[in-house]
């Protein structure tokens, strides 16, 4: 049973943390789904996702084993080694879809619907002739598509039926990119060879450290901005995480451009002292900027521009629009 325990990379079920913001922010714009009922929702929740990512990662496996024997490391996973049934691998992908999904939709159909795109997302990503992680740009982009769906996984998971902003779910998005072109940097420079690159990866053909380094730098710009635009949109507080949040993104690429770097595999960050230490940080400040209200922020950054335009605020119980009114009206 071994080889097919390891195909479904238990591992990196810690990437399904990424819910945890979406259960948070949703608490917060609407607190009356706090009850009870909503551990046993989070609970089948979280066994849901974890499935439907196991599920993807089975048939990353098992499409991915011709170009696994290419590289140094990976040659020696269970389907590229001949230690995995092949016909059982595919009735466990798809036995896991099939039960994450039945999960998901005996709590409600938003969250169905969610894990049904979480996935689509694997499909598209690992199935030919699409297979998008073989296209230079859109290998990291529709990989990163899955950050934005388990924040909506999380956020829908909590019975919650409002949506969630666009700003926050694009925010998710770039940051996903920007790991993601991270860790092509990190096996880029690995590797240390354009061609071995370019048959393991078709995208490697196409890029660069110079290219992959631009990219980074657009993905953490496009990051920081989406998540301006919230904070300033729903819950200024958390201009509290600025600094933090640029430290753990900073360090993140740093840790990415260390030889044999420990982002090639997300899972082995846990190596990574200051990465753990970052981390920690950021969410401390995190959960504390969610429970601050603070109108000496909100007068600190008190716009100045255009005043009078409207401030739709539901994250913030209480209203704050005669902060915003021009002392002439």
């Amino acid at each position: 049973m071994s080889p097919y325990v390891q195909i479904l990379r238990i591992d990196h079920w810690f990437k399904n943390v990424f819910i945890i913001p979406g259960i948070a922010f949703a608490l917060l714009a609407d607190p009356s789904v706090l009850d009870w009922p909503l551990v046993w929702s989070l609970s089948v929740a979280v066994v849901a996702v974890c499935l439907a990512a196991s599920s993807n990662y089975v048939i990353n496996e098992i499409l991915d084993a011709p170009y696994d024997n290419l590289h140094p490391t990976k040659k020696d996973r269970a389907v590229p080694s001949g230690k995995v049934n092949l016909k059982v691998a595919w009735l466990l992908w798809i036995t896991l879809g099939l039960i994450s999904l039945v999960l998901g939709f005996t709590i409600n159909h938003y969250l169905g619907i969610s894990l049904l795109l979480l996935l689509i997302a694997g499909l598209l990503y690992n199935i030919p002739p699409l297979r998008t992680k073989d296209l230079p740009f859109l290998d990291v982009v529709s990989e990163a598509v899955n950050n934005p769906i388990r924040l909506v996984i999380g956020w829908y998971a909590t019975g919650c039926t409002l949506s969630p902003p666009i700003s926050l779910l694009m925010c998710y998005w770039a940051l996903g990119s920007f790991l993601m072109a991270v860790k092509r940097l990190a096996e880029y420079r690995y590797l240390n060879n354009t061609q071995l690159a370019a048959d393991y990866r078709s995208s490697f053909k196409y890029y660069n450290e110079a290219r992959l380094l631009v990219c980074i730098m657009f993905y953490a710009t496009a990051c920081a901005m989406f998540a301006g635009i919230f904070i300033a949109r729903y819950h200024l507080e958390l201009v509290l995480c600025v600094p933090p949040f640029a430290v753990f993104m900073a360090l993140y690429l740093r840790v990415g451009l260390k030889p044999n770097s420990p982002a090639q595999h997300p899972e082995q960050l846990m190596r990574s002292r200051s990465m753990i230490l970052a981390s920690f940080v950021l969410t401390a400040i995190l959960c504390f900027s969610l429970w601050l209200d603070s109108p000496w922020l909100r007068r600190l950054f008190k716009p100045t521009i255009n005043p009078q335009l409207p401030v739709n605020n539901w994250f913030d119980r209480h209203s704050n629009t005669h902060d915003l009114i021009a002392p002439e009206e």
